[in-house]
């Protein structure tokens, strides 16, 4: 399976961290094609079944607001579908699915260091960036200043309140995520603000080992 998904690069972590600017921007720059994590859950969703993915199901059952509310955010934590491993092979099948020639970069957070740590060739094929709490917290409360983008995300609930629920939780993902990565030797990338997106793709071509010979 290593061998099959040796063109696939993993870019993994937390909310937030910029996982998705930084996948476009090595996209333009390498003719990569991107996996997008976000976008493909979708169809996890459709695919999922009550026994094979409880937690997954439960989620699709439950309205937005009630995914968020009268729970701690343990409670949220401990209910992921991706924490207990309901996501990732859906991803491994569509990733087996695609026909190219090019290299295919995962942009996805719900991927975590133990599933993906077998399927690597070499330990920086995966990167997982953790950003900080005041990064995060900058970046998630731009992000939802849209009201419309947090009412598909928490309903009617109060958005507030929600929003220090959903930065609780990433805390403790990011804690688990950086908890695996070192235990299996794994890249951590710590994402605070000081270094420009240039410096970063850089960085993550580099482990990725990315350059003209990758594309097409």
């Amino acid at each position: 399976m290593a061998r099959r998904l040796s063109h696939v690069r993993w870019l993994a972590g937390g909310t937030g961290s910029g996982k998705s600017t930084l996948a476009r921007a090595l996209a333009e720059r390498y003719d990569v094609l991107i996996y997008d994590g976000d976008r493909a859950e979708r169809g996890y969703v459709s695919r999922c079944t009550a026994h094979e993915q409880p937690y997954l199901w439960a989620l699709r059952q439950a309205p937005p607001a009630q995914k968020w509310n009268s729970r701690s955010a343990q409670e949220i934590f401990e209910s992921m579908p991706s924490l207990h491993g309901e996501t990732f092979g859906f991803v491994v099948d569509d990733l087996l699915a695609m026909r190219t020639g090019r290299p295919v970069l995962v942009d996805d957070f719900r991927t975590l260091p133990r599933e993906v740590a077998p399927l690597l060739a070499w330990p920086e094929q995966a990167a997982f960036l953790l950003p900080t709490p005041q990064f995060r917290d900058r970046a998630l409360r731009a992000r939802f200043a849209d009201a419309a983008r947090a009412r598909a995300n928490w309903g009617d609930s109060d958005h507030g309140e929600a929003l220090a629920l959903r930065l609780a939780r990433d805390e403790l993902w990011d804690a688990e995520v950086r908890r695996q990565a070192v235990e299996l030797h794994l890249p951590v990338v710590s994402i605070d603000g000081s270094r420009d997106v240039t410096d970063l793709v850089d960085d993550l071509a580099a482990r990725f080992r990315l350059g003209p010979s990758t594309g097409r």
